[in-house]
């Protein structure tokens, strides 16, 4: 066993300027191991689908999006939509609870930044649901919330390339879904885009619109 030597004997003969300088790398390296930890091979983690362990979540892989222009359709192949062809104006989604359902391909843009899209069904959601996922977003960035009529099920939550559909809000997996979810930048083609959204106007958005959509509409995802 080498033999413990004190600081004094250590840096004995040394220069002043190299016995500060082997102090300054001391403490840098300790501080980068505090921070960052030891090093581990995380190779394979920028791909890993983080919602990977949350039951019942449906999860497709859209190529970057193509845009449309108001008021052109989208022929989504998801209901509520979760990815693909969308407007050129996203959604605001900064927090923001819509008392009535909003056009799906500004939506879907905001998805594209990095939000979650909370949808109810209006004629099967109660009162007090609607009160609990309202206290959820309300102030919360890049975060969404509108009435969705049709839906198979009472609540839905969406993400770029994400979906949970259940029945209660109570649910855990919809607190898991978010925070695995929103601004998770290996999830979302465009990290750093804003949710705030200068040409979308939050008291009077464009509506949505439960007809099929017809032979014109954009696929949901182009060649």
């Amino acid at each position: 066993m080498a033999e413990d030597r004190p600081a004094s004997r250590m840096f004995a003969g040394m220069p002043w300027g190299t016995i500060i300088a082997v102090v300054v790398v001391a403490v840098i390296g300790v501080v980068l191991w505090v921070t960052l930890g030891p090093s581990n091979d995380r190779s394979g983690e920028a791909t890993a689908d983080p919602a990977a362990h949350i039951p019942g979540v449906v999860r497709i892989e859209y190529p970057p999006a193509d845009h449309v222009d108001a008021p052109k359709r989208v022929a989504y192949d998801q209901s509520p939509p979760f990815g693909g062809t969308h407007d050129q104006i996203w959604a605001t989604c900064t927090g923001v609870v819509y008392p009535t359902a909003i056009r799906s391909e500004n939506a879907v843009h905001s998805l594209e930044h990095g939000a979650v899209w909370i949808t109810y069904d209006p004629d099967v959601a109660t009162a007090d649901q609607i009160d609990v996922l309202s206290a959820m977003v309300e102030g919360q960035p890049y975060t969404l919330m509108s009435p969705y009529p049709g839906l198979e099920t009472p609540i839905s939550i969406q993400s770029w390339g994400h979906q949970l559909k259940f029945d209660d809000p109570s649910d855990p997996r919809l607190v898991q879904f978010i925070e695995a979810l929103r601004l998770n930048e290996s999830a979302y083609p465009e990290p750093g885009a804003s949710c705030a959204s200068p040409f979308f106007d939050v008291n009077n958005p464009p509506p949505f619109d439960p007809t099929p959509p017809g032979p014109d509409a954009a696929p949901a995802v182009m060649d």
